[in-house]
């Protein structure tokens, strides 16, 4: 079994907690050096003299249609690598390696087809993510280019999740970096020194993509890699790709709902409280994306250990390493849930110094993240299930909270309640307290099959 372990870590013997260390602690790096490229790449578009506003907000409007893009990176990745981890735990390299094989082919398919149907289709699109005439040329300006380098942004993310599932948690760690480190620096050249404006974010972008997707390819091409990309396995065949993309369904819905999620909050609380209420809900949703990378990043260290220990049939690691993760998340929401509720107006002067906002998005924020401290037990039992390959409620508890509970409550609420906007920013807490209870039900029967060993 030694020739499947990774050089860094050895999923199978190590202690449970030093495991989790390892893997976590880059993965929720990644996490965070992710995002704050993404709000390097605003600022710098911010500051173009004369017209940083209206480009900044037309960049913006891109961003959800980015995020549908980058889910279906997720449906491929995500779903593919807990899989090869699995077969990695049975000793069946080559099925691994053909998973690999198939998602790769798969990725590259579903980048060709995205960036034709993106170009085609780039204006209503945008349009209908909320661009009017003064932002829409600079919101198609962006996405064009963008939208060229939809195949790095693909392999980047989909091949990265096979390096982390391997355990090579410093190699997926440094493709993140090399990215976030090169868009950092070019996107100054290209946007003040070279006069290019938006368009040159955009090619800042697509570059520092492709230099990761290229250190990405590279690594599972070499020597170092336990599994690798080969020509025999890149030909897709249905019974090795569909299990994958049925189990990616979970991480895709997580992803691309998110924009609708957006779009449903804003159009209720303009209705009912205007501008201010939207950029509220903005610095909220910020603050909340940014708060959870760090029980990301713990479940995705989590992840290669309980998927390796399950196909290798060690059932007492798989409990080890799932009830250290779920420990670790839990206390991590149960502190952030108390710093937002004693002090949140710590979170929102990092987005917003005027005082009508600030005011209003203090106490939108004690509400909208009243049920936070029970996300660390909602993402642990959900990644389990998708770590367990278990595609069908994974999926499942994916589209509950969101499209099930939570879209239908952000317009039922107002309707009963006085306050309009206090009722949208409370579909939120209530959406996350009936999904946690769903899914830790529904993992307490799962958990005592593969105690039994019925799984």
């Amino acid at each position: 079994m030694k020739q499947l372990m990774s050089k860094e870590v050895d999923l199978g013997k190590e202690p449970v907690k030093h495991l989790l260390f390892v893997l976590a602690v880059p993965a929720i790096t990644s996490q965070v050096v992710n995002a704050l490229y993404n709000m390097v790449d605003r600022m710098y578009i911010g500051h173009i003299p004369f017209e940083g506003a209206a480009a900044l907000t037309g960049v913006g409007i891109c961003f959800p249609l980015i995020m549908i893009i980058s889910a279906f990176a997720y449906l491929v990745g995500m779903g593919g690598a807990p899989r090869a981890s699995i077969f990695m735990g049975k000793g069946e390299k080559e099925t691994s390696e053909k998973i690999l094989g198939n998602c790769f082919s798969a990725l590259i398919i579903v980048a060709l087809l995205l960036t034709a149907i993106t170009l085609i289709f780039r204006e209503p699109l945008l349009y209908l993510f909320g661009a009017s005439k003064n932002t829409i040329d600079y919101a198609e300006e962006y996405m064009t280019i963008y939208a060229l380098g939809t195949v790095f942004v693909q392999l980047t993310l989909g091949l990265n999740a096979f390096i982390s599932a391997q355990g090579f948690s410093k190699i997926s760690m440094l493709t993140v970096i090399i990215g976030a480190v090169t868009n950092i620096v070019l996107d100054p050249l290209f946007i003040f020194v070279l006069d290019m404006g938006v368009s040159g974010a955009a090619v800042a972008t697509v570059i520092s993509q492709a230099i990761s997707a290229v250190w990405a390819y590279r690594f599972l091409r070499g020597n170092n890699t336990i599994l690798r990309i080969k020509k025999e396995n890149v030909r897709i065949k249905k019974h090795i790709l569909l299990p994958c993309i049925g189990l990616g369904i979970a991480p895709f819905v997580m992803m691309s709902t998110e924009s609708i999620l957006v779009l449903c909050f804003n159009s209720s609380l303009l209705k009912y409280g205007g501008d201010l209420a939207v950029g509220a809900m903005t610095i909220l949703s910020s603050i909340m994306q940014f708060a959870m990378l760090p029980i990301q990043g713990i479940t995705q260290g989590g992840q290669p250990i309980i998927s390796y220990n399950y196909g290798a049939k060690n059932r007492e690691r798989v409990m080890q390493a799932f009830k250290l993760q779920t420990v670790c998340t839990f206390s991590y929401a149960s502190i952030l849930w108390l710093l937002v509720e004693l002090m949140p107006s710590v979170f929102v002067a990092i987005f917003t110094e005027d005082p009508e906002l600030a005011e209003l998005s203090c106490w939108a924020l004690r509400i909208y993240m009243a049920s936070v401290f029970l996300m660390g037990l909602q993402t642990s039992c959900q990644q389990t299930f998708i770590a367990f390959g278990n595609s069908k409620t994974s999926a499942f508890l994916a589209i509950f909270r969101k499209v099930i509970v939570l879209i239908p409550l952000i317009f039922i609420l107002p309707l009963f309640l006085e306050d309009k906007v206090f009722a949208v920013f409370l579909a939120e807490p209530i959406a996350d307290a009936v999904a946690v209870l769903t899914t830790v039900t529904l993992f307490f029967f799962e958990m005592r099959k593969v105690q039994r060993g019925e799984k």
